[in-house]
């Protein structure tokens, strides 16, 4: 039987679960891209200070995690980390997401930390100080997933996919 069509079968991965393969793992590997992108930036614009051309490095990070999470996410449904945790994004069909799905997701999936920097810019807030707002926010979008019949986050909802809990390989029948 093909893996895809098990997907249903799967359960949810629990809140604690999906929190941790994204704030510790899927951190961590981000980290390393945004480094690495940053790096090229620099040195395709001979910049010497994160300040210079500030906006053009922040587009320009935008879309490589935007494509990182995207290739991914349509390739396999599993980014590096969601495969040490044997997380996968699927479809609301259960079949792997298309291209323009995981573009929808990945834009909401800013949501976690959107509103938190819109309300510390509102507020005029600097350095550690929008840390508060972004945190309560993250906290915030994190609790839908506890209003919602299946434990779907809110972008997941939206986006219309949803996240599955892959069995461990001797699991599989």
């Amino acid at each position: 039987m093909n893996q895809i069509n098990l997907a249903p079968h799967y359960p949810t991965p629990t809140l604690k679960r999906r929190l941790v393969c994204m704030m510790i793992y899927e951190a961590a590997l981000v980290f390393g891209v945004i480094f690495f992108a940053g790096f090229i930036f620099d040195v395709s614009t001979q910049s010497k200070s994160a300040l210079t051309m500030r906006l053009a490095r922040e587009i320009f990070l935008f879309f490589i995690i935007g494509s990182y999470f995207v290739f991914f996410w349509h390739r396999s449904g599993q980014t590096l980390a969601m495969q040490t945790w044997r997380i996968k994004l699927v479809n609301d069909n259960d079949q792997r997401v298309p291209l323009i799905k995981a573009i929808v997701r990945y834009c909401l999936a800013w949501m976690w930390f959107l509103p938190g920097f819109i309300i510390s810019y509102q507020l005029g807030l600097k350095n550690s100080q929008i840390i508060i707002p972004v945190t309560i926010g993250f906290c915030v979008w994190a609790a839908t997933a506890l209003f919602v019949k299946d434990g779907q986050f809110l972008h997941d909802k939206l986006a219309k996919t949803r996240l599955v809990e892959v069995p461990k390989p001797n699991e599989q029948k």
